[in-house]
């Protein structure tokens, strides 16, 4: 009797163990800029993630355990962005991560994620560099993916907005000191030799300044026809209004962050008409579109996202990633990341649906043809350039 009393026990208190392990949350990291001049984009991304991450544990989870994000501000700042990674991987002991919008962060924080063979969706930072960071043959395996439009990508369009569409050959680039202006000015510089056209200027700022008009004055007096720019949303309302208090008006057009409302609110009646290579633009064009930004604004109480890309990014990359565990079956790093590569579930996102997003050599979800379109600021908002733009963003 007190043999089968103790085998009783020892089943019970098994059974308990299982079911607490069957319970534990799949930790996801999460960090991005929630304060200071990046937080619009680094917010959106967040409450992307958080609404992805609501729907998917009001369904039931994954492997049955709900999602538990845990968050991290890096600040917009390269040195606390490598703190805090390290802080989720080896005090939270995240499984997986996603997010960081600041391209210097990116490239100073993710290659803990590598290290610790963490799977990381990038879900907003676009430096060409960010999945190139660890490629064979010094590393037989890439854990750093990516769901936004690359700044190659960008600068393509950029220069063909600017040359092809508007027939524009004098060109004057501003862009600001980081790691994303300089990389982006490259990607720009790259973009426009490849049609045989250099820059009549190349200028550089710096974050918080407040006063462009030497840069404009610059491009100005070598004739520039219009000006292209990589920086974040005040700077970008410095130039635009800095070329008003000037008198000189000529087309802007530049990275995607020329959506970022504090550009637009910032510059006002002067950033209308600036245009920008956009992933997603705030209008239903589709129905998961259409729940997307309904479900947004319901839960956040907000009319306009500060940040459109950035939440339907960071949308996306939460059901990716759920999709990928999924498969995987286990929570191991090794098993998500061989998962990401060979996708085998249609994943229906906001932006567009991923059907084998990845591969082992490509770790870029978004290409230049089938997602990134011309927006424009139009009354505040970001609206489709073209009507062919709209037509492609309903297919």
């Amino acid at each position: 009797m007190r043999r089968r009393m103790k085998l009783t026990a020892a089943a019970i208190a098994l059974s308990t163990a299982l079911g607490a392990h069957a319970a534990d949350p799949i930790r996801i990291g999460v960090s991005g800029p929630f304060t200071g001049g990046s937080s619009p984009m680094g917010i959106s991304m967040r409450d992307g993630i958080r609404l992805a991450a609501q729907e998917i544990n009001a369904a039931g989870g994954v492997l049955g355990n709900r999602i538990l994000l845990i968050e991290r501000d890096d600040e917009a700042k390269n040195e606390r962005g490598a703190q805090v990674v390290q802080e989720l991987i080896n005090k939270e002991k995240v499984v997986a991560a996603l997010g960081i919008v600041n391209t210097g962060v990116a490239l100073a924080s993710q290659r803990f994620y590598q290290e610790a063979r963490i799977p990381m969706i990038t879900s907003v930072s676009t430096g060409s560099l960010v999945t190139r960071q660890f490629l064979p043959p010094q590393h037989p395996d890439n854990y750093i993916f990516r769901i936004s439009a690359s700044d190659t990508i960008q600068a393509a369009m950029i220069v063909d907005e600017a040359t092809e569409r508007r027939k524009l050959k004098r060109v004057a680039i501003l862009a600001d000191s980081t790691n994303y202006g300089q990389l982006g000015r490259e990607d720009l510089e790259r973009a426009l030799d490849r049609k045989g056209i250099k820059p009549v200027a190349v200028e550089k700022f710096h974050i918080k300044d407040i006063d462009m008009t030497p840069q404009l004055l610059k491009a100005k007096a070598a004739g520039a026809e219009a000006v292209l720019t990589y920086a974040i949303g005040p700077e970008l309302a410095q130039i635009a209004n800095g070329m008003v208090k000037l008198g000189w008006k000529v087309p802007m057009i530049g990275s995607w962050t020329l959506s970022m409302s504090n550009f637009i609110d910032n510059a006002g009646p002067n950033g209308e008409g600036a245009r920008m290579p956009q992933t997603f633009i705030q209008e239903p064009t589709t129905p998961k579109r259409k729940a997307f930004i309904e479900a947004y604004q319901k839960t956040y109480k907000v009319d306009r996202i500060a940040s459109p890309v950035s939440a339907a990014q960071g949308y996306d990359s939460m059901y990716v990633l759920a999709a990928a565990i999924k498969q995987a079956g286990s929570t191991n790093g090794v098993r998500i990341r061989e998962a990401l590569e060979k996708l085998s579930t249609r994943v229906v996102g906001v932006i567009q649906t991923y059907d084998k997003p990845y591969n082992k050599t490509d770790h870029e979800a978004i290409d230049n043809v089938s997602v990134p379109v011309i927006g424009e600021v139009r009354g505040g908002h970001v609206v489709y350039a073209y009507d062919a733009d709209k037509k492609k963003a309903v297919k």
